[in-house]
């Protein structure tokens, strides 16, 4: 396989997706976004100039570098017109079905084995996706690429090789991360990886002690940033990630793992039920006025 990346695919033009637009863009790779969502391109361009310019704002980037980035990203709402890239970094909605569909598409439209079908995904099984992505040439080339939110300040990117996944690629894959300027470490495919796996069930434990009584949200999360050191409460870290989200990937652990154990707090899921989602909703565990 080649190894030199020019062009990145990224399909989603959501928090994930552009913000891997973003830094890959910034990297010096060209980047081919697709969204289909009505709207979504057009957000995405509003949060590459705001989160650019407030990386200008802080010296941290100069303009004409943001400017040459910027220039770097196109934007299409046809799957067909994701062409000429060496490269494809999925990252749509977090759901088995909708990934396993998209990469069997992807492996027809990328018949060329020198192209690395990569997927964001925080808790679903990678060789799963790669057995959609059809023969043994085309699952060799599927690989795990778990970026963090929000991805142009978060350091790490987890590298989940799936069984099928070819050590080259694997390789590739933590060169690549490297030089979008990330720290790229191996995790194993197991339900959850290791952030999640180690992560949600702290959360989920955090709605179980708001929901038994032991303490209201606002001290929870204090006790936990105050007590071990954590920049954000957990269930103020909920809110950010998507409860919706939260609830998807307990449910994801607790069928990988087979153990009823990982399965969601009861006060987490009647707060999805109810619409409450979180930062994107506008409200969760707590209220986020005006959005």
């Amino acid at each position: 396989m080649s190894s030199e990346v020019k062009t990145i695919g990224v399909l989603g033009a959501g928090q994930m997706g552009g913000g891997i637009a973003q830094v890959a863009a910034v990297a010096g790779f060209n980047v081919t976004v697709f969204d289909a969502f009505p709207g979504a391109i057009d957000r995405c361009k509003g949060v590459h100039k705001k989160s650019l310019g407030k990386l200008v704002e802080k010296q941290k980037l100069a303009q004409a570098d943001a400017d040459a980035a910027v220039g770097r990203i196109r934007f299409v709402d046809k799957l067909d017109q994701l062409t000429g890239c060496d490269w494809v970094i999925e990252a749509v909605v977090e759901d088995a079905k909708v990934k396993k569909d998209l990469f069997a598409q992807l492996a027809k439209m990328y018949a060329d084995e020198q192209v690395v079908l990569a997927t964001n995904t925080s808790s679903i099984s990678i060789s799963e996706i790669a057995t959609a992505a059809g023969g043994a040439g085309s699952a060799g080339r599927v690989v795990g690429m778990h970026f963090f939110n929000p991805v142009p300040l978060m350091q790490l990117v987890e590298v989940i090789p799936a069984i099928q996944t070819s050590p080259e690629v694997t390789e590739r894959t933590i060169a690549l991360a490297t030089k979008m300027g990330k720290t790229p470490l191996k995790a194993n495919d197991r339900a959850g990886f290791v952030s999640n796996r180690v992560l949600m069930p702290m959360i989920n434990e955090a709605f179980y002690a708001w929901m038994e009584g032991v303490a209201e949200p606002e001290a929870i999360d204090g006790i936990m940033k105050l007590g071990c050191n954590f920049p954000m409460g957990p269930l103020r870290l909920a809110d950010f990630i998507g409860l919706d989200t939260c609830v998807h990937i307990m449910n994801v652990l607790a069928e990988g793992l087979n153990n009823d154990r990982y399965r969601a707090c009861p006060l987490l899921k009647q707060l999805v039920t109810a619409g409450r989602l979180g930062d994107k909703s506008g409200r969760g565990v707590y209220v986020y006025p005006g959005k």
